[in-house]
């Protein structure tokens, strides 16, 4: 089983019961099969700056999703509860509305992809 579990950080209007379903059924069309978990936080401008500032010694920057791996590691241990965890993957809300509403989308398919972007990155995927 793979749990997703959400955070949001405000009042944000997400569909949370969607996006963990869809997010769900990436990680097992990616092939994860045994038990694990993911976290997925839906976070402001503010948090969002906050991070890039401490983890990417970044200033004044606004990404529209971030993701953090639980394990970077060349070698794979079992954990001990025989759960994978997989990391975090953090997405800033104001960063969505903006880029849906200039892309002609609804915001719950603009979270879904960053999520799932977010997820690739936690399986090892990145950018070129």
């Amino acid at each position: 089983m793979i749990r997703v579990y959400v955070k949001k950080q405000g009042n944000f209007a997400v569909n949370t019961p969607k996006v963990k379903k869809k997010l769900q059924e990436y990680f097992i069309k990616a092939g994860i099969v045994s038990n694990a978990d993911v976290s997925l936080s839906i976070v402001g401008e503010k948090k969002m700056i906050s991070l890039a500032h401490t983890y990417l010694k970044e200033n004044n920057i606004v990404h529209n999703v971030l993701s953090f791996p639980f394990m970077e590691t060349d070698t794979f241990v079992e954990p001990p509860d025989n759960v994978i965890h997989l990391g975090d993957i953090i997405i800033c809300y104001p960063k969505v509305v903006d880029e849906a509403k200039s892309q002609g989308r609804l915001i719950d398919d603009k979270v879904i992809e960053l999520a799932e972007h977010g997820a690739a990155h936690l399986l090892g995927e990145h950018h070129e």
